[in-house]
């Protein structure tokens, strides 16, 4: 990984004039509007930049973003990477693993998921406090190195308190109803079954998505503080479980985006 890592690395920094970023941003499923707020000064495209996954969804653009918001240097992932893609777990936290060995001190993540609470509604944003990981494989199976992070690394706090603290005040000084909850993250692409969305309540999950965790993970491992929050897209409560389209999916990120957007932007100009 580390000759991989390296050639990534140095060939972002000579086609962006060595941008050191300061954060690190992954755009989920129908929330690339946060790049609309960012100052661009660089955009590479992955399929360009060497041993980079490709974005295989249509409705990712796959691009990197370099530039400002609010006064801060950041680099975006516009489309995220999924294990149902095909990708291994090291893949798809690979971009990840570049963001550290530019710079990047901070990571926020944002996705898609359904809720599973019943007191959070479709449109609702959920801040994510804790989650559980229902996919098939860690991101950290295998060979360790130290330089990279601990072979056992704690997640005790793995989304940080204190940004969470400033994010829900944001919230409430904005008026946007902005929850918290645990986020459970399941392999996909298909949704859950009405039973699974059950099962899925009883072990104590607050939203069920296809990301994040594996992302999550690999920046605990290399200590970056992460925040990451959901746009509740639909819901899963199975006493009155309907069919979902996908062009519901997307329309209802759409438009509670401006207020996810809203909230990150804020927070990161904290920081």
């Amino acid at each position: 990984m580390f000759q991989a890592l390296h050639e990534t690395v140095e060939y972002i920094k000579r086609k962006t004039e060595n941008f050191e970023p300061e954060i690190g941003i992954v755009l989920g499923t129908g929330l690339g509007g946060l790049v609309n707020e960012i100052e661009v000064a660089y955009s590479l495209m992955y399929s360009n930049i060497p041993n980079f996954p490709i974005s295989t969804l249509e409705f990712h653009s796959g691009k990197l973003i370099f530039g400002t918001l609010n006064g801060k240097k950041v680099i975006a992932m516009q489309g995220r990477l999924h294990y149902y893609e095909g990708y291994s777990m090291q893949q798809i936290t690979f971009p990840i693993r570049a963001m550290k060995a530019l710079g990047v001190h901070c990571l926020f993540v944002s996705n898609a998921a359904g809720s599973l609470n019943s007191n959070f509604k479709k449109g609702d944003l959920m801040i994510i406090n804790d989650h559980i990981n229902l996919q098939p494989e860690s991101p950290l199976r295998g060979h360790n190195d130290a330089d990279m992070g601990p072979r056992f690394p704690d997640m005790s706090q793995p989304y940080s308190r204190r940004l969470i603290d400033i994010a829900m005040r944001i919230a409430v000084d904005e008026k946007i109803k902005c929850h918290q909850g645990v986020y459970v993250s399941v392999t996909g692409p298909n949704l859950e079954t009405k039973a699974e969305y059950n099962y899925l309540r009883i072990i104590g999950g607050d939203a069920v998505g296809m990301s994040t965790v594996p992302e999550v993970i690999v920046a605990n491992h290399m200590h970056i503080p992460v925040f990451a929050i959901s746009v509740l897209t639909d819901e899963g409560f199975p006493e009155v479980l309907s069919p979902v389209s996908l062009e519901e999916i997307l329309e209802t990120a759409r438009k509670a985006e401006p207020e996810m957007t809203k909230i990150l932007s804020q927070l990161i100009s904290t920081l």
